[in-house]
């Protein structure tokens, strides 16, 4: 009598549907309820922010100045993500933007103009990711320690070039981009780098071999070296591409504000890899969301924004930061724990 082999079934006893990998699938039902998630404490902080000071809160204004405030620390975490997401980390993207800001502010790059300052503040942020790629990728270091030493040497050097003083943009170019006249139906031109830079990292991180391979050494880095990739290029790129996010985001600080200071970007690197965890972003590597990060930038400032409205003091602020960035790792534990 002929037997026949019994269909194949997942853990839970069923047999899964011809090609649909159930594995796949359930990645993606678990980032959709991550993003769901991450967009259900938005809104409820929205309504918070509209309830306690409606006026305020709520009008456009405030709300472009949420975006804007967004803009430049949610460039940073775009790079932080993709470096997180190699399984690397880097506590350096603070003082890189500090000293990118001051240094494309001086008196002599100011003569050049608008162009001097874009090219000097992007060239200065590739050029410190370049010094950290090489550490971390060709000279062996561990990132913690590479990234912690340009931390040092950063601020050293812009608090250097500014003798502690404030540099102040003379450029009309750069000023301008601050006015409200050149708002794009009613969106500041800032906001709009942010979005452009996002929409790059995601097709990056999330369309392109590139982001497969970025994946792969943050899951597995000597697999990943078996499979072909070589792992030491890969991360020099990504630590290139932290530095020119924080040369983006110190040209935005300078349009920003005005001026070039060193004690810019100031605790940037912990906001940022704050924002990648909450967003879902695993700190150990292997897995990374620029959605999800943009949505964590987006709740942290809009939590800033909220306390600053109410009058509420600076430590309080720091404390619920601490509180949720706590509640999302252990978040991403119990999910870890539960799919293994």
């Amino acid at each position: 009598m002929t037997q026949h082999a019994s269909p194949p079934r997942d853990n839970t006893g069923k047999v899964p549907s011809v090609g649909q990998p159930t594995a796949w699938r359930g990645l993606f039902v678990r980032a959709d309820v991550r993003t769901l998630s991450l967009l259900g404490v938005l809104a409820a902080l929205i309504v918070i922010g509209g309830i306690t000071k409606p006026d305020e809160f709520l009008d456009t204004r405030n709300l472009q100045l949420v975006l804007t405030q967004a803009s430049v620390i949610g460039v940073v975490t775009v790079g932080m993500t993709l470096v997180i997401t190699s399984g690397g980390i880097d506590l350096s993207v603070g003082a890189i933007v500090a000293l990118a800001s001051v240094w494309a502010t001086t008196v002599a790059t100011q003569e050049y103009g608008f162009a001097g300052i874009l090219f000097t503040a992007v060239i200065v942020g590739v050029g410190c990711g370049l010094v950290n790629g090489l550490l971390i990728a060709y000279g062996g270091m561990v990132p913690f320690i590479a990234t912690l030493a340009m931390l040092a040497s950063a601020r050293g050097l812009a608090l250097q070039i500014t003798d502690g003083k404030t540099q102040i943009v003379t450029v009309d170019g750069i000023l301008d981009l601050g006015e409200r006249d050149a708002y794009v139906l009613g969106i500041p031109p800032l906001v709009l780098v942010f979005a452009v830079v996002t929409i790059i990292g995601w097709l990056v991180l999330n369309r392109t071999t590139f982001g497969r391979r970025t994946v792969a050494v943050g899951g597995n880095a000597e697999a990943a070296r078996l499979a072909g990739i070589d792992v030491r290029r890969q991360r020099l790129y990504l630590y290139l591409l932290s530095g020119l996010c924080c040369g983006i985001a110190a040209f935005l600080l300078i349009v920003l504000s005005g001026s070039g200071q060193n004690t810019n970007g100031n605790l940037y690197e912990l906001d940022a890899i704050a924002a990648a965890i909450i967003g879902g972003t695993l700190l150990s590597g292997g897995r990374g969301t620029i959605t999800g990060s943009v949505l964590g930038v987006l709740i942290f400032t809009t939590i800033t924004n909220i306390f600053a409205l109410n009058n509420l003091q600076s430590d309080v602020q720091q404390i619920a930061k601490g509180a949720i960035i706590v509640a999302a790792v252990l978040v991403q534990r119990r999910t870890a724990n539960t799919t293994t």
